[in-house]
């Protein structure tokens, strides 16, 4: 997958349809100086602007393969453009992370909206809470987050998404480990 050329593509599209957006998944955390390989990007788009989206997708040769009222999968035929994945905001937690999303710039030149790490964090809780087999990894990105963070983030707001998922003891040893972590 060709990132920069998709990425040039759709933000240019997102812009002009002023599409509520913020990257996510192992692509965002890149663009927040906490590297790991992917092989898709992954957006935060509000529910209300998908059919914009969808016609966007489209419109630059994607082909949806699946939808649910929680996430939209779409894959290009050619290789270099590769997977898009999006998860519907529309819930308020959601929605109130792409407000707090921030602008950064990747590749040099381009900017994008990404969630704040904190977010990040939040939605990687969930991904762990909802699939056993992503606990593992999902758990790493989220000590490389706190690690390289650790004083910067808003501790209480991590502790309301360990709460929603039962988590509590999970991140009270987090947060011993990494609350005074500085890069």
């Amino acid at each position: 997958m060709d990132f920069k050329t998709v990425l040039k593509i759709l933000l240019k599209n997102f812009r002009k349809e002023n599409i509520r957006y913020a990257l996510i998944g192992g692509f965002a955390l890149g663009a927040l100086d906490t590297p790991r390989s992917t092989v898709d990007i992954d957006f935060l788009v509000h529910l209300d602007d998908m059919p914009k989206v969808d016609e966007i997708m489209k419109g630059s040769g994607y082909e949806c393969r699946f939808k649910s009222g929680n996430v939209s999968q779409y894959v290009s035929p050619l290789e270099m453009f590769g997977e898009v994945d999006f998860l519907h905001a529309f819930r308020k937690t959601a929605v109130a992370m792409l407000e707090r999303a921030v602008e950064k710039d990747i590749f040099k030149k381009l900017k994008i909206r990404v969630l704040q790490p904190e977010d990040i964090i939040g939605l990687k809780i969930q991904a762990a809470a909802n699939d056993e087999n992503r606990v593992e990894r999902e758990y790493s990105d989220i000590g490389t987050l706190m690690k390289n963070y650790g004083k910067k983030l808003n501790w209480d707001l991590l502790e309301e998404y360990f709460s929603i998922f039962k988590e509590k003891k999970r991140f009270s040893d987090l947060k011993k480990r990494y609350h005074n972590a500085e890069r």
